[in-house]
């Protein structure tokens, strides 16, 4: 229910165009607010992070239904005020907040997720992200059953929502101890045998299960198994983990298991890291090409139809712009929960790399970048909006993964964070990209509104620099999986050369 709260930033483009009309503000303008809230989002990732990792997620949850309230609330009060009642530079300052508050709450539901089901991450993971995407469908369809074609009473409810659904849930919010099963054994024993089983198991714990006396053969197969993904299912979350099988060569004792429950790299320490910047750098790409169409769906049906039918009723044209936000918000929805459930199958049932989910949502991204580009008929536009929320789901769906595997899930909030000014950077170039070409092609009617006549020209060249974007997330997401398959050769190959000098 948190997640459910925090994704409404995607609802942008169902009040936007509306909003824009009665403030009497150009497309620049209007994608400056809704840049400032994807900049609340994201930039303030590192300090959430930091909170959630070190005072756990209700501070945090709290934090974030105070902010979103704070936000809509005046953004309403400005909509019910009309023009020039409240400045571009402080309707920018009440969108940050509500990007904040997103943030901070949906830190906390991850990280809470995360640690409340250890053993499967991905699939975990993928439900807070999946609600996440749902969030707009859920606000969009509330509003336009209980007040249709009411943008005043939709900004209203978006702050009494919001704020009412996180603070409602931060009383049943809590993460669960999980209980060791076995502990490693002491580095004073230097007398390890391979093929004696020495896995040492509390006293706590009498009962033997199958699962645990097959890893005890496992252990005692080789000198030091490579159980990835089960010897997952029974460490905890230290460095030290129980679970761990003790491997001693020439002294050194090695752990094998899930890497991200012994590995703790975070803040600073990511800077010199390779793997940071290429994840860094793939998310910018992809994350800018999505939240461009979906900060500005609304203006591509207001544009298509304004061409099309230039005697369609505005409120005609309000329904279609929900439709979209809908379309968007149901296939981010879709594409968050095959991703982050896929790709534990990719990974555990076919041996492969996550990074194919990031080809997936790459070459969907391709696509619907090429739609955009073609679409003139306003009642075909639902492809761009399907298209790139599955994509956009596709992507979020994984990448929180990635980021705990690569780097480990005892800081994934504050390593989350960092990773999120990424698209911080993207959606602000594609974004105010899309505003100065929509407006250069807009008119400015006597009572200042700005119409643009042109259909697809008012925003065609945008999706050609988007659609460049995602054919170098395609190539970046098939590198990638080059270099984490070398990478496991290698480390393979050191394991045989290990093995051979013992």
């Amino acid at each position: 229910m948190i997640s459910l709260s925090c994704g409404t930033n995607y609802v942008y483009s169902a009040w936007a165009p509306q909003f824009a009309e009665r403030l009497r503000l150009s497309s620049t303008e209007s994608n400056l607010i809704g840049t400032a809230a994807n900049l609340g989002m994201y930039a303030s990732g590192i300090p959430v992070g930091i909170l959630v990792d070190s005072k756990g997620p209700r501070i945090s949850v709290l934090i974030g239904a105070l902010a979103l309230g704070a936000g809509y609330y005046p953004i309403h009060l400005a909509y019910d005020w009309g023009p020039g009642a409240t400045s571009v530079p402080v309707l920018c300052l009440f969108s940050l907040l509500t990007g904040i508050g997103s943030c901070a709450a949906f830190s906390a539901s991850l990280k809470s997720a995360a640690l409340n089901f250890p053993h499967h991450r991905g699939t975990a993971t993928a439900f807070p992200l999946a609600a996440f995407g749902l969030s707009a469908f859920f606000f969009s369809t509330l509003s336009s059953l209980a007040f249709p074609g009411n943008t005043s009473d939709f900004l209203f409810l978006l702050a009494i929502g919001t704020f009412t659904i996180i603070f409602v849930s931060l009383f049943f919010l809590r993460v669960i101890p999980h209980p060791s099963i076995y502990e490693a054994l002491p580095a004073s024993n230097t007398h390890f045998r391979p093929n004696s089983s020495q896995l040492r198991r509390p006293k706590s714990a009498e009962v033997r299960s199958s699962l645990e006396r097959e890893l005890v053969n496992e252990a005692s197969d080789s000198p030091c198994p490579d159980i990835e993904e089960t010897l997952s299912l029974i460490s905890s979350s230290s460095s030290s983990s129980p679970g761990d099988v003790i491997c001693e060569e020439e002294g050194v004792v090695k752990a094998h298991g899930d890497d991200s429950h012994h590995l703790d790299i975070r803040g600073m320490s990511l800077l010199p890291k390779a793997e940071f910047w290429q994840l860094f750098a793939l998310l910018g790409l992809l994350t800018g090409v999505g939240l461009m169409t979906i900060n500005n769906i609304g203006n591509d049906a207001q544009a298509l139809w304004s061409h099309y039918d230039d005697s369609a009723d505005p409120k005609f044209i309000q329904k279609w712009q929900a439709m979209h936000v809908s379309i968007l918000s149901l296939m981010s929805f879709t594409g968050r929960l095959l991703s982050g459930v896929g790709s534990d199958l990719i990974v555990k049932k076919l041996g492969m790399s996550r990074f194919w989910c990031l080809v997936a949502s790459s070459s969907i991204f391709c696509v619907g970048q090429l739609c955009a580009m073609k679409i003139e008929n306003p009642h075909n536009l639902w492809a761009v909006s399907g298209l790139t929320g599955l994509a956009y789901g596709f992507l979020f769906g994984v990448y929180p993964t990635l980021v705990s595997e690569a780097f480990g899930v005892h800081g994934l909030s504050q390593n989350w964070g960092c990773m999120t000014l990424a698209p911080v950077i993207s959606g602000n170039i594609f974004n105010l990209l899309y505003g100065s070409i929509y407006d250069h092609h807009s008119n400015v009617l006597p009572g200042g509104e700005r119409v643009c006549p042109e259909g697809l020209q008012c925003y065609r060249s945008a999706y050609l620099v988007t659609f460049g974007s995602s054919l170098a997330g395609v190539a970046m997401s098939l590198w990638s999986i080059l270099a984490e398959s070398r990478k496991k050769v290698g480390r393979q190959r050191d394991r045989r050369v290990d093995g051979r000098e013992a």
